[in-house]
């Protein structure tokens, strides 16, 4: 199988060079060949050199996969050099493509043009560190890859994050455990299955500005998720209150929202369930009736799950489960 790894935001593999080459030799080792284009490793490359390689990786029919190194704050950039006939090269292609946090603007594009993608994955934060990659991270990872329906775990530990990149124990050690918060489950308790949407919080924000959000979101599961900046949560509300105020959350069929991170490397902190009663609020104003679930790791902190974009979701309130369906996700041409 082979992987593309491309940095469509900030460059990690040129600025941690040891951590990525551990990757690469896991990904090795997993039976995956990675495949690495001139700006993965190219720290502050051109927002046009960058849409040229995503182009490149994304419509190039040896690829399998399409993994994004990590994420950044200056995708929006790239997306404005992406053409006309660059994005009719992708689609022409249907490329399955990973990443989380900044990439949240790509899989808002693909969503767009009909092309669902898998949410979460970066070979520097999940696959080069510490002693190996997580258990559930690659078992998502690895559902995804073949198309797999997967039931997201609850992994009885989190951290907010990893070791510091800057020193070499973040090599080999894995970062302190807390203990993981029980998923809280709100609104419906009866089961939906949907197509889901959604990303980043505040990439979502930098969407909403940009004029770039989908025409409506009518009928699909709701995913968000906050990033290491640990915004204050009340902004976070007033995105969602203004969102639902517009009536774009109105007729959504669930929300999943993920465990946030509760501090920061710069020592920044926000309080957990504030964060979730401050998106709980907007919610229950926008969409009281459907299911909204709080806690489930598929965001910034460790270990993170995969998950669809654009393809099939399951909740299940009585049940207390959330199901991935990745065979929706694998519509790209051969």
């Amino acid at each position: 199988m082979r992987i593309a790894i491309i940095s469509p935001s900030f460059a990690a593999p040129g600025a941690f060079t040891e951590l990525h080459e551990q990757a690469l030799r896991r990904m090795r080792g997993l039976g995956w060949e990675p495949v690495e284009y001139p700006t993965t490793r190219e720290v502050g490359a051109s927002p046009a050199d960058r849409a040229r390689d995503v182009t490149a990786a994304l419509s190039d029919p040896s690829i399998d996969a399409v993994l994004a190194s990590i994420g950044g704050t200056d995708q929006i950039l790239v997306i404005t050099q992406m053409t006309a006939s660059q994005w009719e090269q992708i689609a022409d292609r249907r490329p399955l493509f990973f990443g989380y946090s900044d990439n949240t603007h790509l899989h808002n594009e693909l969503f767009r043009r009909g092309i669902p993608s898998v949410y979460g994955g970066s070979t520097q934060v999940h696959l080069a560190p510490g002693s190996g990659i997580d258990p559930l991270h690659l078992a998502s990872l690895q559902a995804a890859l073949a198309g797999s329906d997967y039931q997201m775990q609850r992994p009885g530990w989190y951290a907010d994050f990893g070791v510091n990149w800057e020193t070499p124990e973040a090599l080999t050690q894995d970062p302190a455990h807390l203990l993981a918060p029980d998923w809280q489950f709100r609104g419906g308790q009866d089961a939906v299955t949907a197509a889901t949407w959604g990303g980043c919080l505040e990439v979502i924000a930098d969407i909403a500005v940009a004029g770039r959000l989908p025409a409506h979101i009518d009928g699909h599961i709701l995913l968000l998720e906050a990033s290491e900046e640990c915004t204050e949560p009340w902004r976070h509300r007033r995105l969602l209150r203004a969102l639902g105020e517009r009536g774009y959350l109105s007729h959504v069929a669930g929300v999943v929202v993920a465990l946030p991170p509760g501090a920061n490397l710069e020592g920044k902190t926000v309080d957990v369930e504030e964060f979730n009663e401050a998106v709980e609020s907007a919610l229950h104003a926008a969409c009281p009736e459907v299911p909204r679930v709080y806690g489930v790791p598929f965001g910034h902190t460790l270990p993170q799950q995969v998950v669809p974009y654009g393809g099939a979701m399951s909740i299940d309130p009585r049940a207390g489960s959330i199901t991935c369906h990745f065979g929706t996700v694998h519509t790209r041409a051969r």
